[in-house]
């Protein structure tokens, strides 16, 4: 309706400015009047055309370079105009429309030097590109999209205004173009100094990049090509008089299950989250670099778990869950966690990560280290974020055996990340 209200005021105007030239030069007459009217009559007729020029005619498609890229990168988008009917147009103006989800930006591990801040990544996206087409039929216009945050983004319009020199007439019009662009969680390269594995005899954690224990010599044996040197046992080699090797307590890889705290609480820090589902992604490529079979469960609204199996999917899987995994409202995370506890019968090494420390959290995690004894926690918070009872619980639990890492801003912005006493 407004459209229309607005078209007819234009025409009006338009006819307006007519009658009064031709007025002017009926009454006034002479040379000068007539040569007034004449030279607006190609103008008039101008904006006639364009009062009735229908750009919702034009086709408007968009191309992206890339449709899957990893947080933090760039795409390159191509808009493409293609109209039938050359006509004379001064400027257009492309604009696209961006959806809220790419209101913020990522720039990597940077962007946790802002973890008390994390509002200060919040970034209202606009770009507009102008070009002078005149009697062109297919109009090019190429921008850059950069620092794409985590998630999956819906570009949904592009708004084209073109209009007269003067300003007297301008058009408008949004056009419906769809394109997905899905940004994979950043996958930051992480250091383990120990290697997740256990003794086959007993239920103590050993933490070894070695695939096998060279310290607990468990019997002796005769040599064997492929034997190291400083296996040999001298003693018995003089002995036996013939080379004896020291055989070693074998280990095995340790299955392990990453749990991801999803839930939403209202002081959430919502570049924390972003920390945790990086820390969560890549760790599950190191252990599993590692030789060591790993799943992962999510605990939000919605319990989504992945298993401990050998499955070349999985990865990906993962990978997509988490790109659209955001904090949802629920129970509290230490309610729902012993409740996947209790379903869970094997003896897996577990590692929660989480972005809030409460008393109902430690009580869950000390009965999990009395049942399993193999457990680890990742803290992720800014440093000025962690309250003094935050610290006595970490320091509690560390003294009762659980393995506490505690990632600020401090860590998080090293490359690689360094965590310890898993």
């Amino acid at each position: 309706m407004k459209e229309t209200v607005r078209f007819i005021g234009k025409i009006i105007f338009i006819f307006t400015l007519f009658a009064i030239l031709f007025s002017f030069a009926m009454f006034q007459g002479g040379f000068t009047s007539w040569f007034l009217f004449y030279s607006f009559l190609p103008i008039f007729l101008y904006h006639i055309g364009l009062l009735f020029y229908p750009i919702k005619n034009w086709e408007v498609t968009r191309h992206l370079s890339q449709h899957v890229v990893r947080a933090g990168d760039q795409v390159s988008v191509t808009i493409e105009i293609d109209r039938k009917i050359p006509f004379p147009l001064y400027y257009c103006i492309c604009e696209e429309v961006f959806p809220g989800s790419l209101n913020k930006i990522d720039n990597r591990y940077e962007k946790y030097n802002y973890l008390e801040q994390p509002n200060k990544l919040h970034a209202n996206r606009s770009i507009k590109k102008i070009t002078f087409p005149w009697f062109k039929r297919n109009i090019r216009l190429t921008y850059t999209i950069d620092q794409i945050p985590r998630g999956e983004h819906q570009l949904q319009a592009v708004r084209i205004r073109t209009g007269d020199v003067f300003g007297m007439i301008k058009k408008e019009h949004y056009f419906p173009i769809s394109t997905e662009l899905v940004a994979y969680p950043d996958e930051r390269p992480v250091m383990l100094k120990d290697k997740i594995s256990s003794y086959e005899q007993g239920s103590i954690s050993s933490y070894t990049m070695n695939l096998k224990n060279t310290n607990v010599a468990s019997g002796i044996r005769e040599y064997m090509p492929g034997d190291r040197f400083s296996w040999i046992d001298w003693k018995q080699t003089a002995k036996k008089n013939d080379v004896m090797t020291k055989e070693f307590e074998q280990e095995k890889s340790t299955d392990t299950l990453i749990i991801l705290d999803s839930c939403f609480y209202e002081s959430l820090n919502p570049l924390a989250f972003e920390a945790s589902v990086e820390i969560g992604m890549s760790l599950i490529e190191t252990i599993r670099k590692q030789a060591s079979q790993v799943g992962f469960l999510s605990i939000g609204q919605e319990i989504t778990s992945f298993p401990v199996q050998h499955d070349p999917t999985k990865k990906e899987w993962i990978r997509k869950h988490l790109t659209r995994l955001y904090p949802t409202k629920t129970q509290s995370f230490s309610i729902k966690l012993k409740e996947e506890m209790l379903k869970i019968a094997n003896e897996y090494f577990i590692i929660v990560i989480t972005t809030r420390m409460d008393e109902q959290l430690k009580e869950t995690l000390q009965q999990i280290n009395v049942r399993k004894k193999r457990l680890s926690l990742i803290y992720i918070q800014s440093k000025n974020r962690i309250t003094e009872q935050d610290q006595r619980m970490l320091k509690q639990l560390d003294q009762e055996g659980v393995g506490i890492n505690i990632l600020t801003e401090k860590e998080l912005v090293n490359n690689p990340i360094g965590v310890n006493g898993l």
